[in-house]
């Protein structure tokens, strides 16, 4: 357990970077479905942005030809996880993922609704919508278009 004793100042992740086997495929991949822009390019690398943050970067990508898609039974990271703004942001995220190919889970952990994808190299992330006033139930199924019913807003 961190307490102020042992904490040093993290406030947040600034940034991700990732290699990657294609930059341009997972340009494309990560600004047509998750709605990233290119902040800046070059030959093998590409960062991108979240729209209307002022921030240097979010994602950094860099090409490794030949990269095999992760193993998964060793170490690695899992996922990384992105915040949207509301649940209607994450409905129409869900439509985007189903179309690319890319949807693996849906989860309700009481706290959160969460949508789990892979890109186009296998990497796992998450997208997922902070419930307010939410509390936690473990991981239980997500029925989103129940959870949009319950608060009366359509996607």
């Amino acid at each position: 357990m961190t307490t102020a004793a042992t904490s040093f100042g993290l406030k947040r992740l600034q940034h991700l970077v990732l290699w990657v086997s294609n930059v341009e495929r997972s340009v494309r991949f990560y600004c047509d479905v998750l709605g990233f822009e290119v902040q800046r390019r070059y030959p093998n690398a590409a960062f991108l942005i979240i729209p209307g943050t002022v921030d240097d970067h979010h994602l950094g990508l860099f090409e490794q030809p030949g990269i095999q898609p992760p193993a998964e039974h060793v170490a690695r990271m899992y996922h990384s996880a992105w915040e949207v703004g509301e649940l209607t942001d994450l409905a129409r995220a869900r439509q985007r993922l189903i179309d690319a190919g890319s949807l693996v889970g849906q989860s309700d952990h009481g706290t959160s609704l969460s949508l789990y994808a892979k890109d186009p190299d296998g990497l796992e992330f998450e997208l997922f919508w902070t419930v307010p006033g939410g509390t936690p139930v473990g991981t239980r199924a997500l029925n989103l278009d129940a959870e949009l019913a319950k608060r009366r807003v359509t996607a």
